[in-house]
């Protein structure tokens, strides 16, 4: 199958895609950290708190988080990972249809990725983060949490409360920020397939999308004293955001958005011929 992958002049390719699972692009392969011992546990339902007005989670998530962001992780991100970002115009292009919220899509290739989307979009604006619900219990719960991570309910009657939960969001005009390919592959070079669920997202408000692709490059130079060799550095670039066309059927539409913001992320990965298609296979058995 990655015989058939082909990359731009340039494009670097940390770890051969072969070493990778080939049957199945949403395995997971981040192991889930344990919970300390007495830690709470959360119950992923209807009575997690989606919208969370405690005094408790607004000062970590307006203050403590901010501040644990500019002072520790922006930095982090910058020096151990050599973060690069390329295509800012695009944003300001775009700025008036922006102002009310937007639909951010990237793929998931690292542990501080959502940091580094939040980086190019904005620095000060909230981000908000449908997430894996077992991180929430797991050893990475504050980080998570306070970036702007929102459970994915392991229960169906926690749906409601969860949509209603980026409903409000969305209205007060932040950002949104899904990972369509699910899972995270550490320093995976292909773009995997996507789930709709982002492309559901921004027909139903009306609002961009915007593709983001993270690729990599050697570590060479003063990034070495901050990281192994082995582990390479980062490039996000951002791509011309998508706009719903709502006068349109929502399948249709779903289904166009998500094909285009595949293939953008393609391109701006440095990628000239992709292995893997914009729709899992999954949903394609379903569909037949």
């Amino acid at each position: 199958m990655y015989s058939h992958l082909e990359v731009e002049e340039g494009t670097y390719i940390p770890y051969d895609p072969a070493l990778y699972p080939q049957d199945n692009a949403q395995r997971h392969l981040v192991e889930v950290k344990a919970p300390k011992a007495g830690a709470r546990q959360f119950v992923f339902d209807e009575s997690y708190p989606y919208i969370d007005r405690s005094l408790g989670y607004r000062l970590q998530r307006n203050i403590i988080g901010p501040l644990f962001l500019w002072l520790v992780v922006y930095p982090l991100n910058r020096l151990k990972y050599g973060l690069r970002i390329e295509g800012r115009g695009n944003l300001r292009r775009w700025r008036k249809e922006l102002k009310g919220g937007a639909v951010a899509v990237c793929n998931h290739v690292y542990q501080f990725d959502a940091v580094c989307v939040k980086q190019t979009l904005s620095w000060w604006r909230h981000i908000w983060i449908p997430m894996y619900a077992k991180h929430f219990n797991g050893g990475q719960y504050w980080f998570v949490r306070y970036v702007g991570g929102i459970p994915v309910p392991e229960k169906r009657s926690g749906m409601r409360k969860f949509d209603e939960a980026f409903d409000h969001y969305h209205s007060r005009g932040e950002h949104v920020l899904v990972f369509p390919e699910e899972v995270r592959w550490d320093w995976y070079e292909p773009i995997r397939p996507f789930r709709k669920g982002a492309f559901t997202m921004a027909y139903k408000w009306g609002c961009p999308v915007v593709p983001l692709a993270i690729s990599y490059r050697e570590r060479k130079g003063l990034y070495r004293l901050f990281g192994p060799k082995e582990m390479p550095t980062v490039t996000i670039r951002v791509g011309e955001p998508l706009m719903p066309d709502t006068t349109k059927p929502r399948k249709e539409e779903t289904e166009r958005l998500r094909a285009e913001a595949h293939t953008a992320m393609v391109r701006l990965a440095g990628i000239r011929h992709n292995p893997w298609e914009a729709v899992p296979d999954d949903e394609l058995k379903t569909e037949n």
